[in-house]
């Protein structure tokens, strides 16, 4: 696959953390579904690096994949549209890991951020295992083994797509330099015909030797939009520009998703580990429940106290769920006191059972389908070993380990 057509690719994947909650569907599924129908799709359940901080207890891993995909299923990830798929079923990105895992150097995964986040996070965890010091490594060939050109990630996430580029840009660099590989370049630049060989030649000097940005920009687009050259030529012509040879990896772009604005029940991030959570299976009546038992403003003691809105967790839900005109009713009401809180909880408990109500109803088709699951999982899996293979393959050659 080229550099040129992967960016139409998107990977993502998420640890398997067992049933979803609206924190999940607002902050990454809510996307996914959007750019299921813009991209060539891959989203796969990464039970591989759950183990590289569960590794003493991986009893329930395989059920929280199959929890954790009903809800992408019932959030609208369709798999006609995307491939979804388990990690661990396809074997091709445990060895893409381990080749890449020889150039490349130590000091790179030691300074990934969340490398000591994590360590400081988990002090109760022996987390001195090559897995987890690996696993941004790893997240690397997830990614890099479906020549993706797009990750979908958060803010806080960028710097493993950062890793990831810089490990493309290493192995092209060290493995991309085909037998003639000036000579097919020079070859391509020839086909492009006068004008454009001219302004290529021009361009590629100007980024070489004084860095121009512009210029490489320039040269890029005028490359792809070549005609009456091979997608292989692209390629040399895309690694000359940068000094480097064919691109056999592209290097991944990050695809900045909106953070999540969904609070928990408590004005805190939603999160499991916290409690304060609304899963997307949650019934009717615990959704009427929970929020019902939601924290208000601490000085509205009384029914007849004036409130501030700003102090108050289910404000946070109401700039989620509620249109202009029902802010401005619970602004107005709460500050004069005009409504009580269980007035104001109302409209939110009917948003999110009516936002819930499609993905309960699609999570019951598949929670009575476990064979549904499996095979969406397995032709998920199929799809994706034909690609891996292919990226294998070229990996392999470049590599000296081409011996059929």
């Amino acid at each position: 696959m080229s550099s040129i057509a992967s960016q139409q690719r998107v990977l993502s994947g998420m640890r398997p953390t067992g049933r979803l909650h609206l924190g999940h569907y607002h902050g990454v599924l809510r996307n996914w579904v959007k750019l299921q129908y813009e991209y060539d799709c891959f989203f796969f359940a990464a039970d591989w690096h759950a183990l590289t901080t569960a590794y003493e207890n991986p009893q329930g891993i395989q059920q929280s994949v199959f929890e954790m995909v009903v809800d992408w299923l019932a959030a609208g990830v369709n798999p006609n549209n995307a491939n979804i798929f388990v990690q661990s079923q396809v074997p091709e990105h445990a060895e893409l890991h381990l080749l890449l895992s020889m150039m490349t150097p130590l000091s790179w995964l030691e300074r990934v951020p969340t490398y000591k986040d994590q360590q400081d996070k988990l002090k109760d965890q022996d987390l001195s295992t090559y897995g987890f010091l690996g696993y941004p490594l790893l997240q690397s060939a997830d990614i890099l083994i479906y020549r993706a050109g797009l990750v979908p990630v958060g803010a806080d996430q960028i710097a493993h797509v950062e890793i990831t580029r810089e490990v493309a840009r290493r192995f092209n660099h060290l493995y991309g330099r085909e037998p003639g590989f000036e000579e097919a370049v020079e070859a391509a630049i020839t086909k492009m015909g006068k004008k454009s060989a001219k302004l290529y030649a021009d361009l590629r000097r100007r980024y070489q030797e004084s860095g121009d940005d512009d210029a490489l920009a320039t040269a890029q687009a005028l490359v792809k939009d070549q005609q009456n050259i091979t997608l292989g030529d692209k390629e040399r012509l895309l690694g000359s520009l940068e000094g480097s040879g064919k691109i056999i990896l592209p290097e991944p772009q990050a695809l900045l998703t909106p953070a999540s604005k969904m609070p928990g029940l408590d004005g805190q991030k939603m999160s499991k580990s916290y409690g304060n959570f609304i899963s997307l299976r949650e019934l009717p009546d615990d959704v009427d429940a929970k929020i019902r038992k939601m924290p208000t403003d601490p000085a509205r003691v009384r029914r007849h106290d004036a409130g501030n809105p700003d102090v108050c967790p289910v404000w946070q839900l109401h700039e989620v769920y509620s249109d202009d005109a029902t802010r401005q009713w619970v602004q107005q009401g709460c500050r004069s006191a005009g409504i009580g809180c269980i007035e104001c909880k109302k409209p939110v408990i009917d948003a999110v059972n009516a936002e819930l109500a499609p993905m309960r109803e699609r999570a019951r088709e598949f929670e009575d389908s476990p064979d549904l699951i499996r095979s969406i999982l397995e032709r998920g899996a199929e799809n994706a070993s034909a690609i891996a293979e292919d990226t294998l393959r070229d990996v392999r050659a470049a590599m000296g380990l081409a011996y059929r």
